[in-house]
């Protein structure tokens, strides 16, 4: 079933008129002054916006100046609009483990630790878990980015054709105290011995974060997210170019948020504190939004939009993109009460067996039960420049970027306003 969205018409008294002029919404939003954006940060000069590079740095530097013309504070009172936090990268010399008795092959064991050296048995104190034949595999990562205990998680050998991605998975992790042991083996030991020696390296990242305080409910917060990190460089293809601009994916979805911000900086109508977010490391893994999602106290979000790949037209054409997790809160009821009556149409995610509300930035916060939702139009099953060199700015459709990022502006404002309030997420229904 469709659900209507309008762009265009707003109704009177605390909206602001949607009229084209020096205070109207078409003269911030429009497919000028999204270019402008788009075109900076999807160019040959910021070369793919690799992580862990230079350029994503001056990427960065590029989102904070939006942000600083925006007229938006930094995060907690910062002398920055960068929020730093820091990985570990590390490669395993040795590893060791015994159960009941039976030594299991190195092949066998991961882990995810900042420890040089790591001991660990029946007496350490770490919760023991399962991921059994017939499980969702994907279960082990709640415990590789989401916990805070140590765990010694036992995966069951039918996995085994998996297990060596989730080890390189698990070497490239947030600095901490915790560790997570993983082994891929079918006991369930009552004695352990398990040891392993690895080399390890910290590796600085920052998300970019501004803020427009609220009115009247400045400890409620709305968010609006995209990542900003994407491929860097590569092999060349057959055109010579090596350059993954990553125009779509997800310049897109942080112009949208630079665009958002310099529209509601304008309109200062706010009684809720907007969060405006790009995040790092969402290609390796999405490393940004896990961390600045656990910066906050979920039950103050009231609501996450986060944006990723709104720049080619959806499959039902332009005028239109989808939400994920439509159906798991009332959300979008909220934006189709906001708005009426034009020829913009958004529709609940068209791919369920891709699982995107689980897999894109949102993910995180709505794990933790916040009405956190991904808009997107990208034709995930035919989407010709995914990942490719050829994700270039022209591609992309600017004037319906502009209308999509129209309508996310004026499908919020009740929201914003503090006079809805969406549903939360059923987390023990989330796989």
């Amino acid at each position: 079933m469709k659900i209507l969205f309008t762009t265009l018409i707003l109704i009177t008294g605390g909206y602001m008129s949607a009229q084209t002029g020096s205070h109207g919404i078409d003269a911030v939003i429009n497919p000028s002054t999204v270019e402008n954006i788009e075109k900076v940060l999807s160019s040959d000069a910021m070369r793919g916006r690799g992580t862990f590079t230079p350029d994503i740095d001056r990427a960065a530097a590029f989102i904070a100046t939006q942000f600083k013309e925006a007229g938006l504070q930094t995060w907690n009172g910062s002398a920055s609009y960068l929020q730093p936090f820091a990985l570990v990268q590390a490669k395993v010399s040795s590893a060791s483990a015994t159960l009941d008795g039976t030594v299991l092959p190195a092949s066998a064991v991961a882990v995810a630790s900042s420890s040089t050296h790591l001991t660990v048995d029946e007496n350490s104190g770490y919760e023991k878990v399962f991921i059994r034949a017939g499980g969702n595999f994907r279960d082990v990562l709640k415990y590789l980015s989401q916990e805070k205990k140590s765990y010694l998680v036992l995966i069951d050998t039918s996995f085994s054709k998996n297990f060596p991605r989730l080890a390189g998975f698990a070497a490239q992790q947030f600095k901490s105290s915790r560790n997570v042991v993983m082994l891929l083996t079918t006991i369930d030991p009552s004695r352990y011995s398990i040891t392993v020696e690895q080399e390890v390296n910290e590796k600085p990242l920052a998300n970019v974060v501004g803020i427009l305080p609220g009115k009247s409910k400045k400890n409620e917060y709305v968010i609006f997210s995209g990542h900003y990190d994407h491929l860097g460089v590569g092999q060349p293809n057959e055109k010579g170019d090596s350059i993954f601009n990553g125009a779509n994916d997800d310049a897109s979805g942080s112009t949208a948020v630079m665009t958002l911000a310099k529209y509601f900086g304008k309109v200062k109508d706010n009684e809720r504190t907007l969060v405006f977010v790009t995040f790092t490391a969402e290609e390796i893994g999405g490393f940004g939004s896990q961390y600045f999602s656990h910066q906050f106290d979920p039950s103050t979000v009231m609501a996450m939009f986060n944006i990723e790949m709104i720049g080619t037209e959806s499959k039902w054409g332009t005028n239109s993109a989808f939400i994920t997790g439509y159906e798991k809160t009332d959300m979008g009821k909220i934006l189709e009460k906001n708005l009426s009556g034009s020829k913009f149409t958004f529709y609940p995610d068209p791919y369920p067996d891709q699982q995107l509300f689980y897999r894109s930035d949102n993910a995180t916060l709505a794990r933790q039960g916040v009405p956190a939702h991904t808009i997107s139009t990208s034709k995930m099953d035919s989407e010709k420049f995914y990942h490719t060199q050829g994700d270039e700015i022209g591609t992309l459709d600017m004037k319906n970027m502009a209308e999509i990022i129209k309508s996310i502006a004026l499908s919020a404002r009740s929201i914003i306003a503090g006079t809805d309030t969406p549903s939360r997420v059923d987390a023990t229904q989330l796989r």
